[in-house]
């Protein structure tokens, strides 16, 4: 549990890192995910020189915790120590580690505390560690990352009637509204079987149709929320598919 000795100090906070960069001639900038203070902007100071307690701690993917100090929006990191537990992210399971920190980056606020999210992401980097196929995992977490942030999908339920989702209908999904019923003049929104919305509010992606309309789906609404900004993992990831 985090300790607040001041107002503006903040003591052993579970955190990972989801970016670093050079600042001046020997300190990085870091953006980490705090369980109890969300996306916070962290400078380390003399983290670049050899001798730097922290240089070799503040990577990605590992659970730390740390401290820092400041009432500005770029804060002092102060202190950090590894916790151990997680397993390095190797291969696919590592870009698909660096897209999770790229949604993150630009569809959260900073200074927005999200324990559960936090909890979440955790967990999902540990299934990115054991388990083979990535996609159910990435898209277990667009949909609970969407949930966390206040952008809950509506899958088990029609928008505006209200009436449960049927896995043998046919729907089309809405952005700003949700799934209605599709009618022979239907236009708007994407093609969505019912089952499918139905598999994803149980995270269940094994069906073949499910998982190609739930990525399709995910993606129409990570690029709404996106507001059309590239993900540069995603085009990555898209390149690698090519090869």
């Amino acid at each position: 549990m985090t300790n607040a000795t001041s107002k503006n100090r903040i003591q052993d906070d579970p955190a990972f890192v989801l970016h670093s960069y050079p600042f001046r001639e020997t300190s990085l900038i870091v953006e980490v995910f705090s369980r109890n203070h969300g996306r916070v902007p962290l400078v380390a100071r003399g983290a670049r020189r050899p001798r730097s307690a922290v240089r070799g701690l503040l990577m990605g993917f590992q659970p730390l915790t740390l401290s820092w100090f400041g009432k500005h929006e770029l804060r002092t990191l102060h202190s950090a120590e590894w916790q151990g537990g997680q397993p390095q992210l190797q291969g696919t399971a590592l870009l698909c580690g660096f897209y999770l920190n790229e949604l993150l980056l630009n569809l959260m606020a900073r200074d927005d505390p999200h324990e559960s999210l936090f909890d979440y992401y955790q967990q999902t980097l540990q299934r990115l560690a054991q388990e083979q196929d990535h996609a159910f995992t990435l898209r277990s977490f667009e949909k609970h990352m969407l949930q966390e942030l206040g952008y809950a999908l509506s899958l088990e339920t029609e928008a505006g009637s209200g009436r449960p989702v049927v896995p043998e209908r046919s729907y089309r999904y809405i952005l700003e509204r949700g799934a209605v019923a599709e009618t022979a003049d239907s236009t708007q929104g994407m093609p969505v079987a019912g089952k499918t919305l139905l598999d994803m509010a149980a995270d269940d992606y094994r069906d073949a149709v499910t998982a190609r309309q739930s990525k399709q789906l995910m993606r129409m609404l990570l690029d709404h929320h996106l507001a059309g900004k590239p993900l540069h993992t995603r085009e990555l990831m898209r390149d690698l598919q090519k090869l």
